[in-house]
């Protein structure tokens, strides 16, 4: 079983998985347009939501995080309820993630020791999402 996180984008959710494929060093990611899918009979899709993304996914540090543009009209709000926890055994990958999210974007904790982490920071990158970022122990709780 796992937890995945399920990210919406306003028209630019193409670009936001591409950087983090390449922030996290993934697998190219496979993107479904909402032109992909299947016709709808009684449904007409309108022009400018062909090329958005209805559906893409990452396997990012082991867990599954899924995207999507929210499909015109729909509303859209960029808030602070969403953070994702990255836990890394190596500190070089640790100060390359860190440094590729902050780019454009701005750090809301700089990576410091914390009395559980050697080495611990938050980003909100440039698309809005929050990031904390942690060397872990070892254990049970996953590596980069």
């Amino acid at each position: 079983m796992s937890v995945d996180a399920y990210l919406n984008f306003n028209g630019n959710c193409r670009e936001a998985v591409e950087f983090y494929a390449d922030a996290f060093g993934t697998d190219k990611p496979q993107i479904m347009t909402f032109d992909d899918a299947p016709p709808h009979p009684d449904f007409t899709l309108p022009e400018e939501a062909k090329h958005l993304v209805m559906h893409a996914r990452l396997n990012i540090l082991g867990s599954n995080v899924m995207f999507s543009d929210v499909f015109p009209g729909m509303p859209f709000t960029v808030g602070n309820n969403v953070s994702l926890a990255a836990i890394c055994e190596s500190e070089d990958q640790l100060q390359s993630i860190y440094d590729k999210l902050k780019a454009g974007g701005k750090v809301v904790m700089e990576l410091q020791e914390t009395f559980w982490s050697k080495r611990y920071g938050q980003v909100e990158d440039r698309f809005g999402i929050l990031w904390q970022l942690n060397l872990g122990d070892g254990g049970d709780m996953g590596a980069c």
